[in-house]
């Protein structure tokens, strides 16, 4: 109730309905020229906004409205001494306009309340160590700040000191704390629920992620459905055919079918009303708005009404596979020794060599020997020979570590050495990589490791094949790799070794076998498909370009996600189309009343707003979670259909 108390157009229109009681009242008292004072006067209060908009509409924009019509209505009825119709006309369509107006505000809402997050005053820690004031927008890149415990973290950067627990929802959407470390990176409107940390500023206040959030939403609730811009752009001929229509009928009425003037004029005012388009104009606009909120909510960020009106249109789909489908990153899969060896000793060995080192693969040996138990080991005279490997003494013994070509010469072959590598061949032919060690130029293991896929890249994947989108991972990973990772997916197509204009070719070619193509990617190499996919989706952990360029972001890196898109996309398109059908259904059907004179123009008024009122209210039910996600479960199928039957040519 407060939020509708806030809209001043719902105040308007409650002073029009109390106006309304009292103007009924005195009629009853037989007060017939006091009564038709204060139905003129809520017949102002209430229409004075709408028919405001609708002249500035008609006489600036050159664009005829529906608010024109239910204002001529009025005011026709009024002439024929029907004041307490004409005012009851203007105060339901002045509700069912309030609460519109409150249905715009409500998907907008969320996107409101973030913006309220950010503080707007930062303590910044001075060269001396007091601690000062100031205004979150004077901040600069490098200024050190203060977060106490429960505050609002006023900018980007990164943590200078202390251990954060972090509440990222306003971000992510993501409701379980992230904990964060030095050096780590923390976003502006997110919450420190640890105790107080100092923090570096990296980002000015105008381009940190959460400003990006604001300004990709705010473009998007003004970038409207291709539904929503057609029954825009109809309305004003629309209108043009029912001002031209109803005179034509009075007529009729009048000299055709030997009604009298009254009668036949307020079956023209009925006629107007009811055959106005007010729930059809507001059948696509309100449900567009409460998707894109609800999404917004939950980490999914749509630039506009067509991408997601156009989501669950796809019926093909591309992924870029590192960062996207994978995790980015190797990880160890297999590790062999040698039979007779001491394993604790080269595990030892390894992470003695490895652990000073930031190679992805050095980092994925640690990680990967923080799991095993054994005693460290120092290293003595340890070499960094970059682009090959590492070499080192320990236990006596000179050990290797790295590439074939490095770990195992031509002149250091023997029967263990080529049964070893022959063995670790295997591996590299699943496109694998594969590091090996040695000792006293004897290979004494090797380990395998890859980029693996995500864990919800493989559901996500089913899922858009059980609905019949086709998938395709590209990849620049050689063909070995890429097979590999497809074949655990499950993808229908792999494209390797591609370059990054690779891929804008590939997707070309998608789009003239394909109605319409998306794009998954993440990279500065992935910007130029997704401008040029029909609709580009970025991994909000991405780089900036991909995030600028694409029609949707995923501001966390879960694929989950678009499986909750398509699903809200399938949910939008059935509420517009439930509101369309209904809506010309009403229209039609209090058209054909009227002409049989089933009808009062108070019916009529109450079928038609009220058919609008019930449009509105369908829309906002899209600002709840769809039932397929609530579970946090891989969603089921949502529609099955069979797989388009194209000629896909296999790389």
């Amino acid at each position: 109730m407060k939020d509708l108390l806030k809209n001043k157009a719902m105040i308007a229109t409650i002073i029009s309905g109390i106006l309304i009681v009292i103007g009924i009242i005195l009629q009853w008292q037989n007060l017939d020229t006091a009564a038709a004072i204060i139905f003129v006067l809520s017949f102002v209060i209430g229409g004075f906004k709408q028919a405001k908009e609708g002249v500035i509409d008609t006489f600036e924009n050159k664009h005829l409205n529906v608010d024109i019509l239910m204002v001529l209505a009025a005011v026709g009825a009024s002439l024929i001494g029907y004041w307490m119709e004409g005012a009851l006309l203007i105060f339901i369509f002045s509700l069912s306009g309030s609460l519109e107006e409150y249905a715009m505000d409500k998907s907008t809402e969320a996107i409101t309340a973030l913006m309220n997050i950010v503080p707007d005053v930062s303590k910044r820690i001075k060269a001396d160590g007091t601690i000062e004031e100031v205004a979150t927008k004077d901040l600069k890149v490098g200024d050190t700040l203060l977060v106490p415990k429960g505050a609002s973290i006023p900018i980007d950067g990164v943590i200078k000191e202390g251990l954060g627990l972090i509440d990222e929802a306003a971000i992510s959407g993501e409701s379980v704390p992230v904990e964060k470390k030095v050096g780590d990176e923390i976003f502006g409107s997110t919450i420190n629920l640890n105790e107080a940390i100092k923090m570096t500023v990296t980002k000015e206040s105008k381009d940190t992620l959460f400003a990006k959030i604001i300004r990709m939403v705010e473009e998007a609730q003004s970038t409207p459905s291709q539904t929503a811009s057609f029954i825009n752009r109809i309305e004003n001929t629309y209108v043009k055919i029912v001002l031209i229509f109803v005179p034509v009928m009075i007529a009729i009425f009048y000299f055709l079918l030997n009604w009298g003037w009254n009668e036949s004029f307020y079956r023209g005012m009925v006629l107007l009303t009811v055959a106005s388009p007010c729930a059809l104009v507001a059948s696509a606009t309100p449900a567009t708005l409460s998707a894109i909120s609800n999404a917004a909510k939950r980490g999914i960020l749509f630039k506009g009404g067509i991408p997601i009106e156009n989501f669950s249109q796809m019926d093909c789909i591309a992924f870029d596979k590192t960062g996207t489908l994978t995790e980015g990153k190797p990880k160890v899969t297999e590790a062999v020794y040698a039979a007779a060896e001491d394993e604790e000793h080269i595990m030892s060995v390894v992470y003695a060599l490895e652990h000073s080192s930031t190679h992805p693969i050095a980092t994925a040996l640690v990680n990967y020997l923080d799991t095993k138990e054994y005693k460290h080991t120092k290293m003595d005279c340890i070499q960094d020979l970059t682009g090959f490997g590492l070499a080192g003494s320990a236990f006596g013994s000179d050990w290797k570590i790295g590439k074939q070509s490095f770990v195992v010469s031509e002149n250091q072959q023997n029967k263990q050495n080529q049964q070893i590598v022959a063995d670790a061949f295997t591996l590299e032919k699943e496109g694998k990589t594969v590091i090996y060690v040695s000792k006293d130029d004897k290979v004494v293991a090797y380990y395998g490791l890859l980029d693996t896929p995500k864990k919800d890249a493989k559901d996500m994947i089913a899922f858009f094949k059980a609905n019949g989108v086709h998938t395709i991972m590209i990849t620049g990973d050689n063909e070995a790799t890429g097979q590999t990772i497809g074949k655990q997916l499950g993808v229908d197509e792999i494209r390797a070794n591609c370059l990054p204009e690779d891929k804008t070719t590939i997707l070309r070619d998608l789009q003239s076998q394909y109605k319409l193509v998306g794009m998954v990617g993440d990279g500065i190499n992935d910007a130029p498909a997704l401008a040029n996919a029909d609709i580009g989706i970025a991994m909000g952990e991405g780089t900036d370009i991909a995030m600028e360029t694409a029609d949707v972001v995923l501001m966390k890196n879960e694929l989950d996600k678009l499986e909750y898109a398509y699903g809200l996309s399938i949910k939008l398109k059935k509420v517009t189309m439930q509101n369309i059908i209904f809506s010309v259904c009403v229209i039609l059907t209090l058209i054909t009343s009227n002409l049989f004179q089933l009808i009062n123009l108070p019916l009529g008024v109450v079928g038609h707003e009220g058919s609008t009122i019930l449009v509105i209210l369908n829309s906002l039910r899209l600002l709840a979670v769809i039932p397929t996600y609530a579970s946090n479960k891989p969603m089921k199928p949502i529609v099955k259909k069979e797989a388009p039957q194209k000629a896909v040519e296999e790389n």
